[in-house]
């Protein structure tokens, strides 16, 4: 395992570094390239000042990267987590879907900030349950899996 880390992401997933790579990129890429069709803002909405934007698009461009390292950890990730000794089926899969929504809910979390529109708290209530609530219980199920993979290590 230690020896799998130490050669980088592309060979810790156990396969080609160029295509575990691409596997992030385009849907980064593609989730970027959208995210201004799939998101509109509504009429009138505040907008970010010219000296802001700038980091609002690296936000947006680190978000698509997660987001592409998401289906990255679909694809490559599962064969791992099932190889992890003494943990329980049940909390592999929550682990697996935990860590995979970590990953990728950013993306949409983001943008759908964005779009609610100035005071509509109903709808910020809705994101902030639907994606702050669950990013915590991920991070439990990933804390616990994490905890019961090292204690039964040795």
């Amino acid at each position: 395992m230690q020896e799998d880390m130490s050669r980088g992401a592309g060979s810790a997933f156990g396969g080609n570094k160029t295509k575990s790579i691409l596997l992030v990129l385009i849907p980064a890429v593609i989730s970027f390239v959208l995210t201004p069709l799939i998101w509109h803002r509504p009429m009138g909405g505040m907008m970010p000042s010219p000296a802001q934007l700038p980091f609002f698009i690296i936000l947006g461009v680190v978000e698509s990267l997660a987001f592409g390292a998401g289906v990255l950890f679909i694809f490559k990730g599962w064969p791992l987590i099932k190889q992890v000794g003494n943990v329980s089926e049940n909390l592999k899969c929550w682990a697996f879907f935990a860590i995979t929504w970590s990953l990728m809910s950013w993306w949409p979390h983001d943008n759908f900030h964005q779009v609610i529109g100035h005071g509509d708290f109903q709808s910020l209530l809705y994101i902030e349950y639907s994606f702050h609530l669950t990013l915590i219980i991920s991070a439990i199920i990933i804390a616990s899996f994490f905890v019961s993979a090292l204690k039964n290590r040795q």
